[in-house]
């Protein structure tokens, strides 16, 4: 059998085995994938010994990702530049590293608004921290010509830019609707929005109907940034599609097949995250 898990502290809310259980069986495959809860101070103990438990690798979450890229080799060069794991697998031995994030969001934005282009287009990306530096850094890859980034804390924002160069534009948090007249692309990285948090409030009456707006809060399936926008015509990307594309690569490494992120897999992901979806 072969075995794979998902990593952090806590872990209990995580949806990784719903979805590689789903693969397993769609690809009959003699194979678990489980949560498993690991303290901060057991993280380094926990990587070392991986191939000994049996395990093929792991997903990597809150609040683990950039530690654990200190505790195994990079696999490729997106990784080494976000600096931050959230696959691990095992070859010869040897532990590697990757980071899918950025590639889910890019697969979910493709599926979602087939046809929209980033090449030489301008983003706002509402956000500074670790998942905007991994959505920042998938957008630049694709050709973007200038990525705002509008945070709080501008010195955050500034990070971004010492790390990616002169193409990311921080911003204060308060002028971020300013920006949104020519932008393709709106993109929510932060926790407001999410069950229990705050809702962002944002006027996005200067906003191209033509935008696209993406959150990557899947609790709730859509948030009110995703309403509203949809209400103004815009295409709209909900983050579910970030982490049920972000989960490819982790399952082939592991188990072989590349799967597929279908309707009837995100159908049984959403029912998981509001009982009363209906696709």
């Amino acid at each position: 059998m072969i075995r794979a898990c998902v990593i952090g502290w806590p872990i209990s809310h995580s949806r990784s085995p719903l979805i590689h259980g789903y693969w397993l069986e769609r690809y009959r495959i003699d194979g678990s994938y489980t949560r498993q809860p690991v303290e901060p101070s057991s993280l380094e103990t926990f990587l070392a010994v991986l191939s000994e438990a049996g395990y093929a690798g792991c997903n990597v979450t809150i609040p683990h990702k950039e530690k654990a890229f200190d505790l195994v080799t990079a696999a490729d060069e997106t990784t080494e530049r976000l600096r931050a794991v959230n696959t691990v697998f095992v070859r010869d031995g040897k532990r590697y590293g990757s980071n899918t994030d950025g590639e889910g969001f890019i697969n979910s934005l493709q599926q979602s608004a087939p046809g929209h282009s980033l090449k030489n287009s301008r983003a706002v990306v509402l956000g500074a921290g670790g998942a905007a530096v991994a959505v920042v850094n998938a957008i630049l890859e694709q050709g973007a010509s200038e990525v705002v980034v509008a945070n709080r804390t501008m010195e955050k924002a500034e990070l971004l830019k010492q790390r990616f160069g002169s193409r990311v534009v921080p911003l204060d948090w308060s002028k971020a609707a300013d920006q949104l007249s020519e932008c393709s692309l709106l993109v929510n990285t932060t926790s407001l929005g999410m069950k229990g948090q705050p809702e962002i409030t944002l006027d996005l009456s200067r906003l191209d109907p033509v935008a696209v707006v993406s959150d990557i809060v899947y609790v709730p399936l859509r948030t009110k940034l995703l309403v509203d926008a949809a209400e103004r015509g815009n295409t709209v990307v909900e983050g579910l599609g970030m982490l049920l594309h972000q989960a490819v690569r982790g399952f082939s490494l592991w188990f072989g097949p590349t799967p597929q992120v279908t309707p009837e897999l995100h159908t049984l992901i959403a029912r998981d995250i509001d009982p009363d979806y209906s696709s």
